[in-house]
C-alpha cells in the first residue's frame, strides 16, 4: 500500500458521497486514517466499510457541518480512534439553483451557512486540535471555479465558494504562526450525485440549457471530471509535499476557466 498518508488521520465532511467519498478512499489508499463525516450517516458507513474491507482505516460519523456541537464531536471521535488530528477536510455543500431575480432569503441562509460559515466553523475548532497537540496541521477547503466567476442560475452558491476562497486566505494569514497550512481547490464540472440534482433543478427552473453537458462543453481536456481526478491534489494538500504551500486556491477543472 502507498504510504505518504500513513501516519496522518483526517476528517473529511460531506464524505458519504461525490468528491468526499472519492476522497476518503484515495486518502485511505495512501495510508491515512480516514473519517467519513457526513449526516447521512447509513451512507457514510458504506463508505467507510468499502475502505477497511480493502485493508484501509476508516471510521464514519454523523456530523452536520453547521452545528458547532458535532463538529468538535467529529473530531474528537477521530481523534479518540486514531489518536490525532492531522488534517481537515472542510467538504460539504450544498446547492439550490434559482434564478437572479427569484433569489430568496431562505435559499441563501441555507447556502451561506452549509458552504461558508461550516468552513468557519470546521477550521476553527480543526485548528484548536492542532494546537492542543502543540500546533501544525492542514486545513483543506472545497471551493468552487463558481467562487471566481458568478453563474446567473446559482448565485448563493457562487457568493458561497468566493467567500470560501477569502476565508482559506484570512485563515491560512490567521493560523501560519502556529505551523498550520489553509488551502483550498477549485473543482469545475464534476460528475457526482450534486450534479445530477443541480441538472433537474436547472430545468425545473427553466434552464435546462444551462447544466451538465452544456457547462462541459466548454473544457479544454474534452470531458467533464471524476471525482478520482481530484484525488492526486487532494494527498498532495493532505501530505508534508505541500508543507510549504498555504493561502493558495488550485483549480481543477480541465481548462474550462482560464485567468
Amino acid at each position: 500500500m502507498p504510504d505518504r498518508l500513513n501516519d496522518r488521520t483526517i476528517v473529511i465532511t460531506g464524505a458519504a458521497s461525490g468528491i468526499g467519498a472519492g476522497f476518503a478512499r484515495g486518502l485511505a489508499a495512501e495510508g491515512a486514517a480516514v473519517v467519513v463525516a457526513d449526516l447521512n450517516l447509513d451512507a457514510a458507513q458504506q463508505v467507510a466499510d468499502g475502505i477497511t474491507a480493502e485493508g484501509g482505516r476508516a471510521l464514519a460519523v454523523r456530523v452536520d457541518v453547521t452545528d458547532r456541537d458535532q463538529v468538535r464531536a467529529g473530531i474528537d471521535r477521530a481523534v479518540a480512534e486514531f489518536g490525532r488530528l492531522d488534517a481537515y477536510f472542510n467538504n460539504a455543500g450544498v446547492n439550490k439553483p434559482e434564478k437572479f431575480l427569484d433569489i430568496t432569503k431562505d435559499a441563501w441562509d441555507l447556502i451561506m451557512n452549509v458552504n461558508a460559515f461550516s468552513v468557519v466553523i470546521g477550521t476553527q475548532e480543526a485548528a484548536q486540535q492542532f494546537l492542543r497537540q502543540g500546533g501544525g496541521g492542514k486545513i483543506v477547503n472545497t471551493a468552487s471555479i463558481a467562487g471566481r466567476t458568478g453563474f446567473p442560475s446559482f448565485a448563493p452558491y457562487s457568493a458561497s465558494k468566493a467567500a470560501v476562497i477569502s476565508l482559506t486566505q484570512a485563515a491560512a494569514r490567521s493560523l501560519a504562526a502556529d505551523r498550520i497550512t489553509v488551502n483550498a481547490f477549485a473543482p469545475g464540472v464534476v460528475a457526482t450525485p450534486l450534479w445530477t440534482k443541480l441538472d433537474k433543478d436547472l430545468v425545473d427552473i427553466g434552464e435546462g440549457d444551462s447544466g451538465f453537458d452544456s457547462m462541459a462543453g466548454g473544457i479544454l481536456l474534452g470531458r467533464a471530471a471524476d471525482p478520482e481526478d481530484l484525488v492526486g491534489t487532494a494527498v498532495f494538500l493532505a501530505s508534508r509535499d505541500s508543507d510549504y504551500i498555504t493561502g493558495q486556491v488550485i483549480p481543477i477543472e480541465g481548462g474550462m476557466i482560464l485567468v
